[in-house]
């Protein structure tokens, strides 16, 4: 299947490497099983956390339907279905060194 482009892309491809876009739907049980293993994680790193309801965007509901959640760490893939939070330290780690050669200019 092919997407077409979303603003939603944009937003991911401008996004900084600690900002952490999470899509799910209202009642998904793994979702809320995700949004709780990262959160602490979130805020021991100084992440900041975008929420998306897939269900209120036809695209995103098609585009991200079976595999939520879908979790992005600046504007890769992290995860989806399920969150290792060992794993995402470890995303997140690397994803705090990006950052850092952000601010001092080097690109990613």
């Amino acid at each position: 299947m092919t997407h077409t482009h979303h603003p939603e892309d944009d937003r991911l491809a401008a996004a900084h490497p600690l900002e952490v876009t999470l899509y799910s739907r209202p009642g998904c049980h793994l979702c809320h099983e995700a949004k709780t293993a990262i959160e602490p994680l979130l805020r021991e790193f100084g992440a900041t956390l975008h929420e998306v309801n897939i269900d209120r965007d036809d695209e995103l509901a098609e585009r991200y339907s079976w595999d939520i959640p879908v979790i992005f760490l600046g504007a890769h893939k992290a995860a989806k279905h399920r969150v290792d939070p060992r794993q995402f330290r470890r995303q997140l780690e690397d994803a705090r060194e990006k950052g850092k050669g952000r601010a001092a200019g080097r690109p990613d």
